[in-house]
């Protein structure tokens, strides 16, 4: 985070003495210089701005280094097909959600890096996206009363969304994409949820979790 802050500051004061020299060309009338001076300021400026990007972005997701656990989740059920969910992350407060269905599903969000991005130590990232409940049958997937609910706020600067919507302005960005997991629901059942360099994994980790996934699909 540091060597990413000093690249952020380092291209801002780059851009301004762009700025700078673009206006003094521009008041000696020296339109080659001062189209080079503006070109030059365009492109620090731009690096700069995804810097400011990755900063607040870094604020926003997690840190993927190696597979981690990134949350526990356990179930209590209230009514048939309707279970309470209990979303434990480290750092933070236990979440409650009301789940419908038979299965449960999580969803997360997952941005690797390439050069030049990789050569100031950046690590993948990833942000927890959403919970849903999901049903076995089609027929009542498509019928039946839908739960789907947020694990994370909306960040001002997201570098997820900027990488879909503009491309050319992340360079850095080897990969970005969804990935999901899910298992039955169970009373009772709770399961550890991790995260690999490529995908959610989901273990079970009680008798009731371990039961539950040994009767799924019979």
């Amino acid at each position: 985070m540091n060597l990413l802050l000093t690249a952020t500051a380092a291209f801002v004061v780059i851009a301004l003495y762009f700025v700078f020299s673009m206006a003094r060309h521009a008041r000696r009338r020296r339109p080659v210089r001062a189209t080079r001076s503006l070109a030059g300021g365009v492109v620090s400026g731009s690096m700069g701005g995804a810097c400011i990007l990755l900063v607040f972005s870094y604020y926003g997701y997690g840190r993927l280094v190696e597979e981690q656990v990134v949350s526990q989740i356990e179930f209590s059920q209230s009514a048939p097909r309707v279970f309470t969910a209990r979303v434990m992350v480290d750092g933070r407060m236990d979440r409650v959600f009301e789940l419908r269905g038979d299965e449960w599903q999580m969803d997360a969000r997952v941005v690797n890096w390439k050069p030049p991005a990789t050569l100031l130590g950046l690590d993948p990232l990833y942000q927890l996206d959403r919970l849903s409940g999901r049903y076995a049958s089609i027929d009542q997937e498509l019928s039946a009363q839908r739960s789907v609910h947020a694990l994370s706020e909306d960040l001002t600067l997201d570098v997820w969304r900027v990488a879909r919507r503009f491309p050319l302005l992340m360079p850095g960005v080897d990969a970005y994409y969804g990935t999901a997991t899910y298992l039955p629901m169970a009373d009772g059942a709770r399961f550890e949820v991790s995260l690999s360099r490529t995908a959610l994994l989901a273990r079970p980790l009680n008798e009731a979790a371990r039961n539950a996934v040994g009767d799924w699909g019979q």
